[in-house]
């Protein structure tokens, strides 16, 4: 896509204050700061209107906490090397680009010559990380962060030959506090690809971040074919923002489909929290909200009593490449 050629486009030409730390690049707007670490390797902070909404910077997704077919069809152990892959990457490259040009080299020392901020239409950071499998494979996730604090992210696995099929594929966002709920515009109730023809195309409100009762916690809370999703939440951890906000409404953050619908859950544990319980007491309190965003998403199957395996066009090839992309819009009160 021709970022220059959609800011020319917008209504507004707000113009985004771009930052060259030592350690960090930091851009700000009306109403938005962001930071990106080159430490960790991602987004380290979103704010919108003075509320944080990063616990951690978001991470590619691989697993999803087993089901009960996972365990029948024995997948997990086949594609188990995706659960450690889950936990940790490896950033190999960081990209910046200012209005379409390459600002290498930013590190410190050669940061200096920016001289405080840089004015800048739109701003490119892009992550290119390899995953802890054999063979390693490599995922390239791009953010574009527009005037308005659109963030627009492109994220791309690229397959390997001998690798195992995939659980799912996609970025986790962890937020700092539950949410109260969410809303979005897309099928009713839980979906997967090969349990979609149930749901029905609308508006939809969840309140909470229900977790379905499994006598053994799995994976769950899987919405497909999704146009958008706003998060909703009343609770911030900083001290000295919760004072302030005491008696006002809930904020909240969208998540929109570029081109294609997405894929999401919203819940409060990550999938190895759900992968570690073995019953539904041995969840930890929710303190977080664990939102995915998916570009794919393996079937459930079910076919004979949970032992068959999931019928092959609900499969994600773990040799193919998978690309999708979604925007982060924060939401004006």
């Amino acid at each position: 896509m021709d970022y220059m050629n959609r800011k020319q486009n917008q209504d507004t030409q707000r113009k985004l204050k771009v930052v060259f730390g030592d350690v960090v690049l930091g851009v700000h707007g009306d109403g938005f700061e962001y930071l990106f670490s080159y430490a960790v390797g991602g987004m380290v902070s979103l704010t919108a209107g003075g509320r944080e909404w990063l616990y951690r910077a978001p991470r590619p997704a691989f697993w999803r906490a087993t089901t009960d077919n996972d365990r029948g069809s024995g997948f997990s152990f086949r594609s188990a090397m995706w659960m450690g892959a889950d936990q940790f990457v490896k950033t190999e490259r960081i990209r910046i680009g200012i209005d379409g040009e390459d600002m290498d080299p930013f590190l410190a020392p050669d940061n200096n010559r920016f001289l405080g901020e840089k004015e800048a239409a739109f701003l490119t950071v892009a992550f290119l990380y390899t995953t802890a499998t054999t063979p390693a494979a490599e995922v390239e996730v791009i953010y574009t962060v527009e005037g308005t604090g659109r963030i627009q992210v492109d994220v791309k696995f690229h397959g390997k030959k001998g690798l195992p099929q995939l659980p799912v594929f996609g970025m986790r966002f962890v937020m700092p506090t539950k949410a109260d709920g969410y809303c979005y515009y897309g099928l009713s109730g839980e979906t997967y690809p090969d349990r979609m023809a149930g749901g029905e195309k609308g508006e939809w409100k969840v309140d909470g971040l229900p977790v379905t009762p499994y006598l053994v916690p799995q994976d769950c809370g899987v919405h497909m074919d999704t146009d958008w999703l706003q998060v909703y939440r009343s609770s911030v951890l900083a001290n000295e923002v919760q004072g302030k906000d005491r008696g006002r409404s809930t904020f909240s953050l969208r998540f929109e489909k570029v081109n294609t619908p997405f894929a999401f859950s919203c819940l409060p544990y990550t999938a190895l929290e759900l992968e570690s319980a073995t019953h539904q007491e041995e969840l930890p309190p929710a303190r977080r909200t664990v939102t995915c965003i998916l570009g794919a998403v393996r079937g459930v199957g079910g076919i004979d009593s949970w032992g068959s395996d999931v019928e092959e066009q609900w499969h994600i090839d773990g040799e193919k490449d998978i690309a999708y992309s979604f925007a982060i819009v924060p939401v004006r009160e």
